[in-house]
């Protein structure tokens, strides 16, 4: 896999950043109110809540990253799946980080939510910049 060393700019590389974690704010702000909604309303177990309202706002980030920040004009088809394994793994993270996070380390779960939000962010900014919309 090779890089143009242009892409890799700092300047460039902040504003995408910048750009992914906007659209990322929205996906993340349906996946938490989905996540409370689930737990509070119908007092579903917090993990499996958080790993529905994960879906949603990766379904939400897609459209808004494939249009945004990656101005991606490749087909779906070659993006989409490559996308969506990216965000299982983030899935995987995020459940893994809040189980330990709430049931370990005894830390409420919307605080768990936060921490693993923080690293799975950067885990599918990468994994997208350098895989699903590589240029």
């Amino acid at each position: 896999m090779q890089h143009n060393p242009a892409d890799w700019n700092i300047g460039q590389l902040g504003k995408q950043f910048t750009r992914f974690a906007a659209c990322g704010a929205v996906g993340t702000l349906a996946h938490y109110l989905l996540l409370v909604l689930l737990v509070q309303g119908w007092g579903s177990p917090p993990v499996a809540a958080s790993s529905a309202g994960f879906v949603l706002g990766a379904v939400i980030n897609y459209t808004l990253n494939y249009r945004y920040t990656f101005r991606s004009t490749k087909p779906h088809r070659v993006t989409m799946w490559k996308f969506f394994v990216a965000a299982l793994i983030g899935a995987l993270i995020n459940a893994a980080l809040m189980s330990i996070l709430i049931h370990h380390v005894n830390l409420h779960y919307l605080v768990s939510q936060v921490i693993a939000t923080g690293i799975v962010l950067v885990w599918n900014f990468m994994a997208n910049r350098i895989w699903t919309f590589r240029k």
